[in-house]
């Protein structure tokens, strides 16, 4: 008994101690996009005029344990056999050796963008025009760039050629040779902010003559690429004033409810008759939806917290079929108007017609 006692305690300090490379999901808060969150309105909207509206358009969220935090055996055991919590390996949640001040960064960045597009998405739906420019996103380290562009200044033109889409940046610059010289045309970001601000779009620009690098890796077969260290992306001047207020939350999950959440704000009635409705999913700006990750621990904080109908994106629609917590009907959608009009069947009581998700 004395021999049976001491390799009892031997495994109970090994199960404490010996940590694991494991990480784990658990559902988190969900947040109504149409209430509030720590005393203030979620959706702030000004310079344009807005609606009451009721019900619970949530969107969702997922725990997960730091990336400086490793389990032991007991907590990926006792994870593994839990419903309401899902172990994986640590490489999962934070690839190639992140830190969790670099994840953080990584998540408050996609969580930003997708307001951003959220906004677009939105307005684009409502048919409220939105002017659309494109501006340096980043700016490599040590790259021919440096210093000589900066984020947020505004891309009008490459060698003298308009720019109108991000991927014209890259297609201009790549008509060059290695160590030859190409022209952007730029606002700058400060005067280009200042644009923003005031409403209007960035007048003018400067020009500037960089020189072309070699591209760390070259192309198949051979053939040099011409660089200059920039990454091109998009940023809009809207007609009035969102603000989207939800501190603690990174990640680009929330991008569709936040569309949703600003079309109720602006049109009359409900978009949910009342309804609690919560769902996920990413948006671009032209309104499609995009798939999550977590969607099984976001269907049960969901249901925890009253929802009745789920929006799905329609890549997570298996894996959340496989497992949906009773209470809580899936709804497949693909683009922010398959959203408003699953919508529009759950406000009328005509749900026998939702688009749902299936197994396989």
């Amino acid at each position: 008994m004395l021999a049976s006692t001491l390799v009892l305690i031997a495994l109970l300090c090994a199960g404490v101690l010996i940590k694991v490379p494991y990480a784990e999901m658990s559902p988190g808060p969900t947040v109504n996009t149409l209430g509030e969150a720590r005393g203030e309105p979620v959706l702030q909207i000004s310079g344009r005029k807005t609606y009451p509206a009721s019900g619970h358009l949530n969107m969702t969220t997922v725990r997960v344990t730091g990336a400086d935090y490793r389990m032991n055996i007991f907590e990926s055991v006792y994870g593994w056999l839990a419903h309401d919590s899902v172990v994986v390996p640590h490489d999962t949640l934070y690839p190639d050796g992140k830190t969790e001040e670099e994840s953080t960064q990584e998540n408050a960045e996609e969580f930003s963008q997708s307001q951003e597009s959220a906004k677009v998405a939105a307005l684009n739906e409502l048919k409220i025009p939105v002017a659309t420019r494109v501006v340096v996103s980043t700016v490599v380290k040590d790259s021919p760039s440096e210093d000589k562009l900066h984020a947020g200044d505004v891309i009008k033109a490459v060698d003298g050629t308009a720019v109108k889409e991000p991927g014209d940046v890259a297609e201009l610059v790549t008509k060059h040779q290695p160590g030859e010289d190409v022209t952007f045309t730029i606002v700058p970001a400060k005067e280009a902010a200042a644009a923003e601000k005031a409403g209007r779009e960035p007048e003018g620009g400067e020009k500037i003559t960089i020189r072309t690098a070699k591209a760390p890796a070259a192309e198949e077969g051979g053939k040099d690429r011409a660089i200059v260290g920039i990454r091109a992306g998009t940023d809009h001047t809207f007609p009035f004033e969102i603000d989207i207020k939800l501190a603690d939350v990174g990640g680009p999950s929330a991008g569709l409810m936040f569309s949703l959440g600003i079309i109720d704000k602006l049109t009359p009635g409900d978009l949910t008759g009342g309804s609690f409705v919560a769902g996920t999913g990413t948006i671009d700006d032209a309104g499609e939806v995009g798939p999550i990750g977590g969607i099984n621990m976001k269907l049960v904080g969901a249901r925890d917290a009253g929802a009745r109908y789920f929006l799905t994106p329609d890549d997570n629609c298996a894996s959340a079929a496989a497992d949906t917590p009773s209470g809580l009907t899936l709804v497949r959608v693909k683009t922010i108007e398959d959203a408003t009009k699953s919508l529009e069947q759950i406000r009328t009581g005509k749900t026998a017609g939702l688009p749902s998700c299936a197994t396989g």
